[in-house]
């Protein structure tokens, strides 16, 4: 049985998803090899321009088109909420890595960069979202507050 999101109707094609998750993984490997922020820089860029919703800016969106479009593969719908949840996380952590990496702190920003690459990856390799399984765990938790189901 699919989960569904109980608040959005908007679909997204999963293909696209994991094709920006390719590049997102590429890019946080990068960063991990080479210890350069530029990586960091234009993975918060690009998470950035996908949360404001301007797609036409987003270098991994233009190229994830590109691939998707040459690939002839058919749509994958799901849904667009648990990815948006997915994406704030992306955003957050990029933005940290950075921060982290400009304090001197290179420690935790390979923490977080290793973290945003195992993420990727498995997004990438076997269309499985860390992000939207803590997004659909909050939408139960908050049915349970919400619905008089707490057991107190």
């Amino acid at each position: 049985m699919a989960q569904v999101c109980p608040i959005s109707t908007k679909r997204v094609d999963s293909n696209m998803i994991r094709a920006i998750s390719f590049q997102v993984a590429l890019f946080a490997m990068l960063f991990l090899l080479f210890q350069e922020v530029i990586f960091a820089w234009v993975l918060l860029f690009d998470f950035l321009m996908r949360m404001l919703r301007l797609s036409g800016l987003s270098p991994f969106h233009i190229v994830g088109t590109f691939a998707i479009a040459g690939s002839r593969l058919a749509p994958k719908l799901c849904d667009e909420s648990p990815k948006r949840f997915a994406l704030y996380l992306g955003l957050v952590t990029s933005l940290s890595i950075v921060i982290f990496y400009m304090a001197d702190l290179t420690v935790f920003a390979t923490a977080l960069a290793i973290l945003l690459l195992i993420c990727a990856l498995l997004e990438t390799l076997f269309d499985f979202c860390i992000g939207c399984k803590i997004y659909y765990a909050i939408q139960i938790g908050k049915g349970f507050l919400n619905n008089g189901r707490n057991f107190q």
